[in-house]
């Protein structure tokens, strides 16, 4: 079985990697089978966060306000990581929302990785379960876990990963074996000066209580919000 890999776990102001941003990245590299280094550090998504993110993982704008915006994290992530393969629990979710971020900084750097996923290993092996959330696999494991905290999950998602092997490795090796991780995207344009103008202009207009900070849009993102603001004030 696959003892070398970075386990990655995000926390995100939402499930679409489209529109939504990451606010924490934890992850935890391990060698032989052991943990030999941790990668954790808060996000500053540029917006507000939806009151059930912090109600879900306890963290707030307060903790965000002074953390590094993502495009000044990558560089340090993409060292951390290396060539290593990923484990996720629904490592394609962490993986979509890491390699926008990686296109954006870089658009040369494709971001390219295998990933082992232990959702899909615990619902191939453990159907008969109510539940193959992490928490609830954790809690059936024994496994001591901070829910919806990046590094905490990340820890969890390694422990997790050695159980399942104990339990159905020998008779169901290829389950364990890296896939390759498909998600495709295009590197996005920051926002243009027309475009900040005019929200900026139709933000005083309407008196909207806005959660974005503008220069931290991109083009796509400025194109939706505005679209979003005609349809609810009218143009």
């Amino acid at each position: 079985m696959l003892n070398d890999y970075v386990c990655l776990d995000l926390e995100t102001t939402g499930l679409d990697p489209k529109v939504d941003k990451i606010i924490e990245i934890g992850a935890v590299k391990v060698i032989g089978g052991e943990v030999v280094d941790t990668f954790c550090c808060f996000v500053n998504p540029g917006r507000m966060l939806p009151p059930r993110i912090t109600e879900l993982t306890g963290i707030c704008d307060a903790d965000l306000v002074d953390a590094k915006a993502i495009e000044e994290v990558v560089p340090s992530f993409l060292e951390f990581v290396k060539d290593y393969c990923l484990l996720g629990h629904s490592v394609l979710f962490d993986y979509s929302f890491m390699k926008k971020a990686v296109v954006n900084f870089d658009g040369k750097n494709s971001f390219a990785k295998m990933g082992i996923d232990t959702l899909k290993i615990a619902r191939k092996h453990l159907s008969t379960l109510e539940s193959r959330r992490l928490s609830y696999l954790c809690s059936y494991y024994g496994i001591e876990q901070k829910a919806h905290r990046a590094l905490e999950d990340a820890y969890a998602t390694h422990h997790l990963y050695q159980k399942l092997a104990k339990d159905f490795y020998e008779e169901n090796s290829d389950d364990f074996m890296p896939k390759q991780l498909v998600y495709s995207v295009k590197r996005e344009t920051p926002i243009t000066k027309a475009q900040k103008e005019r929200l900026s202009k139709l933000i005083t207009l309407h008196n909207i209580d806005y959660i974005y900070d503008l220069d931290r849009l991109t083009r796509n993102e400025a194109s939706r919000i505005t679209d979003q603001i005609f349809a609810t004030y009218g143009r």
